[in-house]
């Protein structure tokens, strides 16, 4: 992301899969994409979340951490989100205005 390596992704397409997102987990490897979502709750997480907010050009909106048991008020233009652990979106660089592409074997750059 942000010209720098690949980072692995998981896509959460189905309403199951983005309700269940990253419960009962203790980390994350990589990221987790959540399409399509406007906000996200981190109730009985275990651990803080940066959390991207991306247009439906994959242009990143804001970015925020967001602790556990906090529940995120919708973007308006946000049309997919992308989670990662606490720290690690500004490592990859991903900040305001940057463009996120997601590669189908499961990498977003």
């Amino acid at each position: 992301m942000g010209g720098g390596a690949p980072v692995p992704l998981e896509v959460a397409a189905s309403y199951r899969a983005r309700t269940r997102g990253l419960l009962r987990r203790d980390h994350l490897h990589g990221a987790i994409l959540l399409t399509p979502a406007a906000s996200v709750h981190t109730f009985r997480m275990r651990f803080p979340l940066d959390v991207a907010y991306l247009d439906r050009r994959l242009r990143v909106i804001a970015v925020h951490t967001v602790p556990p048991n906090r529940l995120t008020a919708p973007r308006l233009r946000a049309r997919r989100i992308l989670e990662a652990e606490a720290g690690t979106m500004a490592g990859w660089g991903v900040r305001p205005g940057v463009q996120v592409r997601v590669h189908l074997h499961g990498e977003v750059t």
